[in-house]
């Protein structure tokens, strides 16, 4: 029998980078002096940069708004803070990856080849293993020279809202600002990775904030982008490599709740089958500011081998919105994850990953690629939609869109409250 929790061969659970996350007490926050005498005193630090600085190229070693700290801490010292009860919780920091298997550089990582390979394959036995005569006979939706087949199936290639008024963060590998697709547009940019420019040389991130909040009619091609008129804030969290510390995701989350985001969009993780109290804490924060983080539920499932996989970390936080992926079929993707047992890991909602047509870098302009990555995106950008619609915000605008989600005929666990829909005009 096949665990379902098992780790797919070729993924990790992340790397540790031998620093450790402090989830801090409430109380200790309520006075900012305090808390930063504190860390400095759980931490042995002589001196303790804080997220409320903002020194420019400085890395902090308190997220004041989050209620972490990340610090190195030799073996007695952990001992020590563990037992303290300023801490609730104490973690080894871990290294995030982009949740498509995408390369540093040009082309496609082998891993991201194998999973589409095995995704297509699956799709192929499945109409096979019916009958000629009970096979589909097509994709429920495909893109058109109009839009994209996600954009239709969730109804926002009709909707009347625009995302106008409304910040969505993308928190991710950068973005190639000098694409054509977002010339004009309202964009803020900061890199939360050492050394690197926000410019996207990866790909990844370039193609999420595409989805989320591509133009109304892009220069070439079809419709690709959801809040085509939402403010963008880019966050580099992601190196060239497709990876990112905790640290440098939980610094681009206070930033973009300090910068005025109603929406956060994360398609990174990695495959940890238990809840991180720090990402729990940063999420429940986020919602009393009235921000919502929507992340990538995770591409660790083989469901064509029976290994339907589990949400991963930050997206298993209970105070976190995990996507799943569903291809043009309405049907669960090969590589979706599906909800574990841990508190928080169920699948929030779905959202279209196979086979998404969105911006890339320059020269390519476009490119067409799959992941629950993918299917975030699409999420974040028609919750910009509602949030534009309505005025929600935080916990109302989670409620809104699960209740407005179209129910699927599959399993909760797969798809959570079903696909995401834009409002009606």
């Amino acid at each position: 029998m096949v665990d379902p929790h098992a780790a797919v061969p070729g993924r990790t659970a992340g790397t540790l980078t031998g620093r450790y996350l402090l989830v801090l007490s409430d109380d200790l926050l309520a006075d900012h002096d305090t808390a930063r005498s504190a860390v400095a005193e759980l931490t042995g630090l002589s001196e303790v940069t804080s997220s409320r600085d903002d020194t420019p190229g400085v890395h902090p070693t308190l997220f004041a708004r989050l209620g972490v700290a990340v610090a190195e801490l030799d073996p007695a010292r952990l001992r020590t803070v563990r037992g303290d009860r300023r801490v609730l919780s104490v973690e080894p920091e871990r290294v995030q990856r982009a949740l498509s298997d995408l390369p540093a550089g040009p082309g496609l990582s082998a891993d991201y080849l194998r999973g589409f390979a095995d995704a297509a394959g699956f799709l192929a036995e499945r109409a096979a293993a019916t009958g000629a005569a009970d096979a589909p006979v097509a994709a429920r939706f495909a893109d058109t020279d109009q839009a994209t087949w996600g954009l239709q199936a969730t109804g926002a290639d009709v909707a009347a809202e625009t995302g106008a008024g409304i910040t969505v963060a993308v928190l991710d590998t950068g973005l190639d600002l000098g694409h054509p697709d977002f010339a004009g547009r309202q964009i803020e940019s900061r890199s939360f990775v050492d050394g690197q420019e926000v410019a996207d040389v990866q790909g990844h991130g370039t193609h999420c904030i595409g989805t989320s909040c591509g133009p109304l009619a892009p220069g070439s091609g079809r419709r690709y982008g959801i809040a085509h008129e939402a403010r963008i804030l880019v966050g580099k969290v992601l190196g060239d490599d497709g990876s990112g510390t905790d640290a440098g995701i939980l610094e681009g989350i206070e930033w973009a709740i300090s910068s005025g985001a109603q929406v956060v969009s994360m398609s990174l993780g990695a495959d940890l089958n238990e809840v991180s109290a720090a990402y729990e804490n940063a999420g429940r924060r986020a919602l009393d500011a009235g921000t919502l983080i929507i992340a990538a539920a995770g591409n660790n499932a083989e469901r064509s081998t029976g290994n339907v996989g589990f949400v991963g970390v930050p997206a298993n936080s209970p105070s976190i919105m995990a996507v799943a992926a569903v291809d043009a079929a309405l049907a669960i993707a090969d590589f979706s994850a599906a909800s574990s047992a841990v508190e928080g890991g169920q699948v929030d909602i779905a959202g279209p990953g196979v086979d998404v047509y969105s911006s890339w870098p320059m020269p390519q302009r476009t490119n067409t690629i799959s992941g629950t990555s993918m299917a975030t995106p699409h999420v974040s950008g028609i919750a910009a939609l509602w949030s534009q619609r309505t005025g929600a915000r935080g916990r109302d605008l989670w409620t809104q869109l699960t209740q407005a989600a179209q129910r699927l005929p599959l399993p909760s666990g797969d798809v959570g409250a079903g696909l995401v829909r834009a409002p009606d005009r």
